[in-house]
């Protein structure tokens, strides 16, 4: 999906998730001014900072986030998968069972696939714009803050 949906390339979509990056202070000078490089203070290299915001409580927190949704659905959609094809050889008399006129059990379950395919791909998409964006756009821009303090430093 082409993010300026063909307008003029500075206007920004207000259903983008990254959308708010601004109000972070990058790029309108605020950030240049707010966190001048303490002289003192050592600077740390590029593989530190990233270490650093692993172990932070909100790298965590959005780990923890997608494991909970991952995982398990993973799971659902395996045991799902694995059913229809241990019913389709185990039971053939089962799935040859019509439903309604040519349709029959095997040809539902195998749309039920697609069809879920799909909703667990938005349900992914859902639950990573509302639960995981935010938090990452926000590790995102203090890595970014904490690489220009260190370039800034040297």
């Amino acid at each position: 999906m082409d993010k300026h949906d063909r307008r003029e390339a500075g206007t920004i979509r207000f259903d983008d998730p990254w959308y708010d990056a601004l109000a972070a202070g990058w790029g309108e000078g605020a950030a240049e001014e707010a966190e001048r490089p303490d002289p003192t203070r050592p600077v740390p290299d590029a593989a530190e900072i990233y270490r650093e915001v692993q172990r932070s409580a909100a790298f965590q927190e959005v780990r923890g986030r997608y494991r909970r949704f991952v995982v398990p659905a993973t799971l659902a959609f395996l045991l799902w998968y694995v059913a229809y094809v241990v019913a389709a050889t185990a039971a053939p008399e089962l799935m040859a069972r019509p439903v309604v006129g040519a349709v029959n059990v095997a040809l539902l379950a195998g749309l039920g696939q697609f069809l879920s395919t799909f909703l667990l791909t938005w349900a992914y998409t859902r639950h990573a714009r509302l639960r995981r964006d935010r938090v990452a756009l926000d590790l995102r821009w203090t890595v970014f803050d904490r690489e220009r303090s260190r370039e800034a430093g040297r």
